[in-house]
């Protein structure tokens, strides 16, 4: 029996990971593909004039078996690949693009939507039934559902080859990840601090490696990056990371690059654009891509003020220790370290047994409690994987979620960190509660501690978590974080100022093994030191955002990397700062079309956040009950229910400028 095909009678009706093999996920899917086919068809047979209920919420049923078995493979194939898992997303890029493509191009189907949206103002629809109407009937005409003959043929084929390349993409740069790691000699370990020596044996474990190693683990090397004092160590580590997918071998990105660029800009100009940034712009707060350019470049030059006048200090500090030539990116963080310590006497390996994984949870926890009444209950698995933990998520006694944590790194996990959704939120067809899915990659010791980022980190993810796990809405066409994607980091990036918040650290940032809160001088120079580094943070994030645009917003340019280049010299990019994310591994753009044009959202979201969260400050309170009854309402639970705009006046009044986000990072006197 097919466990993925069958009735779960687990708790929470949890998918049953103990009963899942890989080989179930295949046949699975034929029959789950099968039963969305049939059901689509059912719809476009029905000799019943169009209503909203026979066509919409019939479409939104239809996939109800897919839904299921793609939110336990997609998961899984991120936060714990394998061979198998592997091919089988080789495999269904091109069959689940395909299906989505047969939806779109279904002429009959679309016919029943056009005559609904032709009729809407006589159809009696409440506000989120005429907001999915018009989210369904812009989907479908931003997938080609207006061409015809060959132009639709060709947007099918294009489609289907992204697909493919944006999973070839991603596996090429897991393996790259996987493949590389440096051994340490104990002589190498001299100068780390235990917790980056603790990671790096854990690193050499995980191999089945008798001593330390560095990998390509953002959560190994940069703090490898920030303490080891050789020189020669941080640049062979450095190099190799951001030299992913771009190695000439069979993992090499750099021609799916350019070819998912060609693809991108054939698809725009197929549907009317004149580029695939304006295609991808329309549905989203900003809109236009001059909108983001100049959001971009008005944060760009005092960031690049900043973080040049940064670069002058740290190279003064590189030929005091005697050190000829300039300041390299491999210099950046070890030298920023020291000054840091210096500026703020704050020292992260001091710091982090204050930050244990465990005390951070219970701070997430807290805040979620004191501003929207919400309970965690531990609870037992069996998940996916060993790693992973749950919770039951309730509000006075009633069941809201189930929350699970993947929180280590691995050879089976992609790098980065995320949010997904096991199962959305809805109402339609009875009230199926969500399994939301927060997967970090913490350096794994006993016990797992955090670097101050990192726990921003957790808390930016958890936020999402809320997005996923408040969602109060009908359709789940518009659940959770089904917004604008410019709009979608909002929640992620407020949360974290609840880290920031005094009270919160002083109650729950203590010491792992003597249960002391952390000293007060301690929080004070932690706190103060906030928007330190921001102008080196902000000009390796605007770099990417605007190659990231200017990749889509003309031509598709035929050799990416020189793309890149002419960017970063236009911008004028400081020498020894490299951008966060370069174009063969820069995942969030090329494995989907997910942040594609879209990764300067983060930013656009920071402008609401910092103005967002200045509502709790003006109330004198950051767990105002008001204020977070407001930001629950028409944010967290509101989905994709208005446009993003409405939503925001809403919840604030008015819509905030700039000038917000240049003094959330210390930039406005750069300004």
């Amino acid at each position: 029996m097919n466990a993925l095909l069958s009735d779960w009678t687990t708790a929470f009706s949890l998918p049953p990971f103990a009963q899942i093999a890989d080989a179930d996920f295949g046949p699975a899917f034929d029959v789950a593909l099968a039963e969305a086919r049939a059901n689509i068809a059912a719809i476009t047979a029905s000799t019943d004039p169009a209503d909203f209920a026979n066509t919409i919420d019939a479409l939104e049923q239809a996939e109800a078996l897919l839904d299921r078995v793609s939110g336990v493979f997609y998961n899984l194939s991120g936060a714990d690949s394998n061979e198998a898992r592997e091919a089988l997303m080789r495999d269904l890029a091109p069959k689940m693009s395909a299906f989505s493509s047969e939806v779109t191009n279904n002429k009959a189907l679309f016919a029943r939507i056009e005559n609904l949206w032709q009729a809407r103002d006589d159809l009696g629809l409440n506000d989120e039934q005429m907001r999915v109407l018009t989210l369904y009937r812009r989907m479908f005409v931003r997938s080609g559902a207006l061409l015809e003959g060959a132009e639709a043929a060709r947007l099918t084929e294009v489609k289907s080859h992204l697909a493919v390349l944006g999973t070839q993409f991603s596996q090429n740069l897991l393996a790259e990840e996987r493949g590389w790691f440096m051994a340490l000699s104990d002589a190498d370990l001299v100068g780390l601090p235990d917790f980056v020596i603790a990671a790096a044996r854990a690193a050499g474990a995980e191999r089945d490696m008798q001593g330390a190693v560095v990998t390509l683990n953002r959560s190994l090397i940069v703090p490898f990056l920030q303490f080891s004092p050789r020189r020669g160590l941080r640049q062979r580590a450095y190099e190799a990371w951001v030299a992913r997918g771009a190695n000439g071998n069979a993992h090499d990105n750099r021609a799916i690059a350019a070819e998912t660029l060609a693809l991108r800009q054939e698809r725009a100009k197929l549907l009317g654009y004149a580029s695939f940034a304006d295609f991808k712009l329309e549905p989203e707060m900003a809109k236009t891509p001059s909108a983001v350019r100049d959001l971009l470049m008005r944060v760009w030059e005092p960031a690049k003020r900043t973080a040049e006048a940064d670069a002058a200090v740290l190279e003064a500090m590189l030929h005091a220790d005697g050190i000829e030539g300039p300041l390299e990116a491999w210099d950046w963080r070890y030298y920023s370290e020291k000054r840091r310590q210096a500026e703020h006497d704050l020292d992260e390996a001091a710091l982090k047994p204050y930050l244990s994984l465990d005390a951070m949870l219970a701070a997430q926890f807290d805040c979620a409690n004191r501003l929207f009444g919400l309970e965690f209950r531990e609870i037992d698995g069996p998940f996916y994987h060993g790693d992973v933990r749950g919770w039951e998520v309730t509000r006075k006694g009633a069941h809201v979620a189930v929350f699970l944590g993947d929180y280590f790194a691995r050879g089976s996990k992609r790098s980065g960190a995320w949010c997904s959704a096991m199962r959305s939120q809805k109402k339609l067809g009875g009230d199926v509660r969500p399994i939301v899915v927060n997967v970090c990659n913490f350096a794994k010791g006993e016990p797992c501690l955090l670097s101050y980022d990192d726990a921003r980190t957790l808390f930016h993810e958890f936020g999402h978590a809320l997005h996923q796990m408040l969602s109060d809405v009908t359709y789940g066409f518009i659940s959770g974080t089904s917004v604008a994607r410019d709009f979608v980091e909002l929640p992620s990036q407020l949360y974290e100022h609840w880290l920031e918040v005094p009270q919160v650290l002083e109650k729950h940032a203590r010491h792992w093994q003597t249960g002391e809160p952390m000293p007060k001088d301690m929080l004070e120079r932690l706190l103060a030191a906030g928007t330190y580094d921001q102008g080196f943070a902000t000009v390796e994030f605007v770099s990417s955002a605007m190659v990231d645009l200017e990749f889509h917003a003309g031509p598709a340019p035929a050799d990416p990397i020189q793309k890149q280049a002419e960017v970063l010299e236009w911008l004028g990019m400081p020498r020894a700062i490299r951008m966060r994310h370069a174009t063969p591994q820069f995942a969030h753009v090329f494995t989907g079309d997910g942040y594609s044009s879209g990764y300067y959202s983060y930013m656009w979201s920071e402008v609401m956040d910092a103005d967002a969260f200045a509502a709790f400050e003006e109330a004198g309170d950051a767990f105002d009950p008001e204020v977070a009854a407001r930001l629950e309402r028409f944010i967290l639970s509101a989905g994709g229910s208005q446009d993003a705009e409405a939503l925001y006046l809403k919840f604030r009044g008015k819509m905030p400028g700039v000038e917000a986000l240049l003094k959330g990072r210390g930039l406005l006197d750069a300004a």
